[in-house]
């Protein structure tokens, strides 16, 4: 569930995941979690307003600043808004206006969908049932496809404004990511990375400040892009491969040549 401070707004509240681990002992199975929580949805995050404090400790020096939803971006040749910023978070007392653009990104699951695990638990209330389908996070989406587009078009207006974004997600989405080098001071940074997790006690888990990162959108990029490129030798012998494989009468026997 969200949390203290926070509505949901989801059909089923599902707003994490995690991995789960069957095991037979005594001639009963039992199901206890083997991983960590997953946030899949934004309104996780929101938890006592604690992202709001910490970013605005960091990049505002305030932990009570003002925060605004949805800010027209984007304008359309003919006008019209057409892209937002997600959420502004302001000074309550500083003038001139002292603010940072917050995005807010939650990793996407890959798999069937939720309706089978309310089915499931309909049929057994008494205990912790297995998961009745398979699904798993998603960050290839999450990170490249979306969460990258995003900050490749505001981050460089930001740039030139003299403002920072602030990236709040979880630690298992940022430790997902590829290898980011830091800059040592924010005012050196485009992007402000904030990693929360997740303190369990009992059936109840706690959203908690994790860690945060600075770095340039252009190191951000290539931590999203999650990957260095293969040699032109290794993906040629991948094309061979294939062709051997779907068309053995056209492929070449062995390597592609020059």
């Amino acid at each position: 569930m969200p949390g203290k401070g926070a509505n949901c707004t989801k059909q089923g509240g599902v707003c994490s995941l995690r991995e789960y681990a069957q095991t037979a002992a005594g001639g009963s199975a039992t199901v206890a979690p083997a991983g960590s929580l997953r946030t899949t949805c934004p309104h996780r995050f929101l938890e006592s307003g604690e992202i709001f404090k910490w970013v605005g400790e960091v990049l505002l020096g305030t932990s009570t600043p003002l925060v605004l939803r949805e800010i027209g971006f984007l304008e359309a040749e003919g006008g019209g808004e057409v892209g937002y910023i997600d959420s502004v978070l302001v000074h309550p007392t500083e003038r001139p206006l002292h603010w940072c653009a917050l995005e807010i990104q939650a990793v996407y699951f890959s798999g069937r969908n939720m309706g089978v695990e309310f089915e499931a638990l309909k049929r057994d209330r008494d205990t912790l049932p297995f998961p009745a389908g398979d699904r798993h996070p998603d960050y290839r989406s999450s990170g490249p496809k979306r969460l990258m587009p995003q900050l490749q078009i505001k981050a460089p207006w930001l740039r030139r404004w003299g403002k920072k974004l602030a990236v709040v997600v979880d630690v298992d989405f940022f430790s997902a990511l590829g290898r980011m080098d830091d800059v040592a001071d924010i005012s050196n940074c485009d992007i402000a990375w904030f990693a929360v997790e997740y303190e369990e006690s009992g059936a109840k888990a706690a959203l908690r400040r994790g860690f945060s990162r600075l770095t340039t959108l252009e190191r951000a990029v290539e931590g999203l892009t999650g990957g260095l490129p293969v040699s032109l030798t290794r993906f040629e012998e991948s094309i061979g491969e294939r062709l051997r494989r779907h068309y053995p009468e056209r492929a070449p026997s062995s390597g592609l040549g020059r």
